[in-house]
């Protein structure tokens, strides 16, 4: 393995950065501090103490090649090029995730044994658990919307924590247990997709809306669901992927004659998305990651062409999504549909101005915003330069991160049916947007993440080359 030839220090070292505060690449390594002798295997040194040579790492935003410096507890590093964090360190990652993952567990399970909340009416009254939040939309014929909020909420949470007390128990006894591989690939598949904490913020808005009109009590169960979505939260970020994967299979030799400050495509080499390593590519510009067997691609096959079909498909949906109400409010015997837009402005009439902000924001904001942003990605993403690709990247980033946000409303609907159900008195029942909506949500996302952030570095040649190079990293030529 050869090191970079006559290329300043910052642009192949990623950035060090402490949780706090932030610092500039230092020019030496910092000391890794020494484990208790009685600590598992897997905590006792993190992967630069185990290893005599360079780690490397492909950026999977703009696909620099770094070599990983050694890093302490509450370190990461950042790539030079672009700012995308490419390891988070953890004291003792390990014992880390495993606690938060088996308090997110039992937090869980106390969700659903217990009553989530009741209100009461004039006399009349209803309680509802946390899983009648989704199986209720079955007997409205919403049997879709139901299992998006049976999934996101608890399912796939569910799914995501015993993966992790699963891998974790295995390294800590010094021997993984079977299919470790697979489930550790699994997580970061599962991850976009856990909504805990969007949930919450959909039942704040809902118990908001009937506050005025009813009274309310909130269940055990509430309170357990609020602290097990922060305890999700904390586990996800808890998790050391790099120390994982290091324990679990090592690490192979970087391919030889690999130069750091450049590109791995322009090398014939990628890193792989779940794992890290940094792999050579097969003559037709793909195979399998060495470590983890996920498959491997110098840019995502169809990258803007998969991106342009989810983007058509959601505006189509937007519309639907708009014009049909999302729910029948039935009060006094007299029923009153609304659209998003009108259970906006219902909110500010009633003075809730700040839920009312919420609700327009996620639900018209965010998903137009992304539309646009994605759509504008796609566009300029043959035409980029690096003078402005740090800022798109950006940009990037943020549509990746909000999109699932816009789920709020479809919450808000599910909890809303669950629990007004007095009969002619007040009920609520879902309308066809919401289905709709739930849609453009998820291929909102889909189309973040068919995106290709790394085709906004590539500096495309002039005339036929450039159209040549652009359809082979799509995998179109």
């Amino acid at each position: 393995m050869s090191h970079s030839r006559n290329l300043p220090e910052d642009s192949i070292r990623p950035r060090l950065r402490h949780r706090r505060t932030i610092s500039a690449v230092p020019k030496r390594y910092l000391p890794i501090p020494e484990m208790p002798l009685g600590a598992p295997q897997v905590d006792r040194h993190p992967p630069e103490a185990r290893s005599t040579r360079r780690r490397l790492r492909a950026c999977r935003e703009c696909d620099w090649l770094v070599a990983l410096p050694p890093l302490s507890a509450g370190q990461k590093a950042d790539c030079p090029r672009c700012g995308h964090t490419l390891v988070n360190r953890h004291f003792q990652p390990a014992q880390r995730s495993m606690s938060l993952a088996l308090s997110a567990l039992l937090a869980l399970a106390m969700a659903v044994s217990f009553p989530f909340v009741s209100f009461s009416v004039s006399g009349i009254g209803n309680r509802i658990e946390l899983s009648q939040t989704a199986t209720t939309l079955i007997g409205f014929d919403q049997p879709l919307v139901a299992i998006v909020v049976i999934l996101t909420t608890i399912v796939l949470p569910a799914v995501y924590l015993l993966g992790v007390i699963w891998l974790q128990l295995g390294l800590l006894r010094g021997e993984p247990y079977p299919a470790s591989r697979q489930i550790a690939r699994s997580l970061s598949h599962l991850h976009p997709w856990m909504m805990a904490d969007v949930f919450i913020i959909g039942a704040l808005v809902s118990l908001i809306k009937v506050a005025g009109m009813a009274d309310i009590d909130l269940g055990m169960a509430f309170w357990a669901f609020c602290a097990f979505a922060f305890l999700l939260l904390m586990t996800t970020q808890s998790l050391d992927s790099d120390w994982m994967w290091f324990s679990l299979a090592g690490e192979p030799l970087a391919p030889e004659d690999t130069r750091t400050g450049e590109t791995a495509a322009s090398q014939g080499l990628t890193g792989c998305h779940t794992c890290g390593l940094v792999n050579r590519l097969d003559n037709e510009g793909g195979g399998y990651c060495r470590r983890c067997g996920e498959s491997l691609h110098a840019r995502l096959p169809h990258s803007l062409q998969r991106t342009w079909a989810l983007l058509v498909a959601s505006a189509v949906m937007y519309i639907p999504a708009n014009v049909y109400p999302i729910m029948t409010t039935t009060s006094l015997g007299q029923s009153t549909p609304s659209t998003i837009i009108e259970g906006v402005v219902e909110l500010i009439q009633m003075g809730s101005w700040p839920i009312a902000m919420v609700i327009f924001v996620a639900s018209v904001i965010v998903p137009v915003g992304k539309l646009g942003a994605l759509t504008w990605l796609c566009l300029v993403a043959k035409r980029s330069d690096e003078l402005n690709a740090g800022t798109r990247t950006r940009l990037y980033r943020l549509t990746e991160f909000i999109g699932r946000w816009s789920m709020v409303d479809v919450f808000v609907v599910a909890i809303l049916v669950a629990l007004i159900r007095a009969g002619s008195l007040m009920s609520i029942t879902p309308g066809p947007a919401a289905l709709a909506f739930a849609t453009v949500v998820i291929l909102t996302m889909l189309a973040a993440m068919t995106f290709d952030p790394r085709l906004i570095w590539d500096t495309p040649p002039a005339g036929k080359a450039r159209t040549a190079t652009v359809r082979r990293q799509e995998g179109t030529g």
